[in-house]
């Protein structure tokens, strides 16, 4: 009879052991470069972001002499004076006059978008991806090739120089993203939910604003934000539609018109502190808005990859 054999336990290859420490430390190593590079990178950034807008902040405390003598030097009398003359040199009409108009106009945006991005993204029907494809080419197409026609359609229909023709123009202009950020939220809700409503009755109006969109809050939140800052800060539209078409028209400048107004008013004499405090007053509001919601833009953003 043979004798038994003997199992005997595998001995690893000694290099195949020295190997997996080896690249488990490359890895490490890799990762802590890549980390310290993006903190990094992102530092500089935000320090390209902050400085300029302290500058900004700090300069409007200023003086003309203490300007021209030290850019970056820091303000010798901290007086809020300064933003007065400014709101009284016609930056609080220009200011309401934006106001007024984005109260109408990112509302409306966001309803008439929510509704045409729910519809393509939950309905089939022939020509649903063509009118989907229709607004993700209008969000491409440059505003300048259309301002020459816009102006005639719009002063053919007595709107220029008016709050209801801007709101109808910025509404227009903001479709396209909002119908292409918000198609893809929607794509992303459970259809359950939306299959349950209708079984237990709901029309496909109250299924759509009493179920789908409190659910699309998130996505609401961030494109509403972004729109909020599109139109405050847009320049062109207003600059061709909003302009006095004869002596006796009121002038309703926006913000964007009225800083370079308030720069043109003031020819030789220039008064730098009150242009600086203009435009801190013009982005003060900006800021807060991010700045509060900036928790809901960051889930509205990241909610649809992690679903």
């Amino acid at each position: 009879m043979s004798a038994p054999i003997k199992e005997t336990a595998a001995i690893p290859d000694q290099r195949s052991v020295d190997k997996r420490p080896a690249r488990a430390g490359e890895r490490r190593g890799e990762g802590v470069v890549l980390n310290a590079f993006s903190h990094g990178f992102l530092a500089v950034w935000a320090l390209l972001i902050v400085l300029p807008l302290l500058w900004l902040v700090l300069s409007s405390f200023k003086t003309d002499a203490q300007i021209a003598g030290s850019a970056f030097g820091w303000p010798g009398n901290w007086s809020f004076d300064v933003f007065t003359r400014a709101w009284e040199k016609g930056i609080g009409d220009y200011f309401l006059n934006t106001v007024i108009v984005l109260a109408f106009s990112v509302p409306l945006t966001m309803l008439f978008g929510s509704m045409a991005a729910y519809v393509l993204a939950r309905y089939e029907f022939w020509g649903n991806r063509l009118l989907y494809y229709f607004f993700v080419a209008g969000a491409m197409f440059p505003v300048f090739l259309a301002l020459v026609p816009l102006f005639f359609m719009v002063k053919r229909l007595d709107m220029l120089n008016t709050y209801q023709g801007l709101i109808l123009v910025y509404v227009a202009y903001s479709m396209p993203f909002t119908v292409f950020f918000m198609h893809a939220f929607f794509r992303t809700l459970p259809t359950a939910v939306f299959e349950a409503s209708i079984l237990d009755g709901a029309s496909h109006t109250r299924t759509f604003f009493q179920v789908m969109l409190p659910m699309a809050k998130p996505g609401l939140i961030s494109v509403g934000i972004f729109n909020t800052l599109g139109q405050w800060n847009q320049f062109i539209l207003p600059t061709v539609l909003m302009q006095p078409q004869s002596g006796d028209d009121p002038e309703r400048y926006v913000l964007t018109q009225g800083l370079i107004q308030l720069q043109q008013q003031q020819g030789y004499a220039t008064d730098l502190p009150v242009l600086f405090a203009g435009v801190t007053i013009a982005m003060i509001p900006m800021l807060v808005v991010y700045l509060s919601f900036q928790r809901q833009v960051q889930a509205g953003l990241t909610s649809a990859t992690l679903k």
